[in-house]
């Protein structure tokens, strides 16, 4: 599956910017101004995201078998190449951080994708998903990667497809995770080096700029 397929531009602007404090906030801490205290951690200016790659990590949100079946799904949507892939960029543990302050309903709905997987393992291989061989693994998620078709003969037209339903929305979650990391960013171009030039004002003062 190309990577390139999971996500369009403008998808990641909401992700990046729940990481970062508000500009208000993060100025009246730098005056010394005591901020509210039902100001979330971002909002104080603590980077979460720091904690993700400590070596004593654990979620939050998931379970460990949740957890597992998540690294295992992540791997292989988006897998190592010749840039690093899911499982390096920690997407599970990013997506863990972002579902523990979701709403119920998000929170449901994500793990209502993932049980939904294990229930397919369970019909297809008689086994959860995380314990299926990466060649069955690969197999159960081709099955339901492409949205079923109306039948040309019949004039039948296509029924609700639940499992493309479930695998879309663990795609998007991967592939927003993936790109909002840094490893996942330096993918897309970006370099670090904001430099844009020297700033023009406007220097009209007769009033005749309009």
């Amino acid at each position: 599956m190309k990577r390139r397929d999971l996500l369009r531009a403008g998808v990641l602007t909401g992700a990046v910017a729940a990481l970062q404090p508000p500009r208000s906030i993060a100025h009246a801490t730098a005056q010394g101004s005591s901020a509210p205290s039902e100001l979330t951690p971002a909002q104080r200016g603590i980077d979460a995201s720091k904690d993700l790659a400590a070596p004593g990590w654990k979620p939050l949100f998931l379970d460990e078998h949740q957890n597992e079946t998540l690294i295992a799904l992540s791997d292989l949507i988006i897998p190592a190449t010749d840039t690093p892939g899911a499982k390096d960029a920690l997407v599970n543990r990013y997506i863990d951080l972002v579902m523990a302050v979701e709403t119920h309903e998000n929170q449901k709905s994500f793990l209502g994708n993932l049980a939904y997987i294990d229930g397919e393992s369970m019909r297809k291989y008689k086994n959860t998903f995380r314990y299926l061989s990466r060649e069955d693994q690969d197999d159960l998620l081709h099955s339901i990667a492409y949205p079923l078709a109306g039948s040309t003969w019949t004039g039948q037209e296509a029924g609700a497809d639940p499992g493309y339903t479930n695998f879309e929305q663990l795609k998007t979650h991967v592939g927003v995770a993936y790109y909002t990391s840094q490893i996942g960013m330096k993918e897309l171009g970006r370099d670090d080096n904001f430099t844009h030039g020297v700033y023009q004002g406007c220097d009209h003062t007769d009033g005749s700029h309009k």
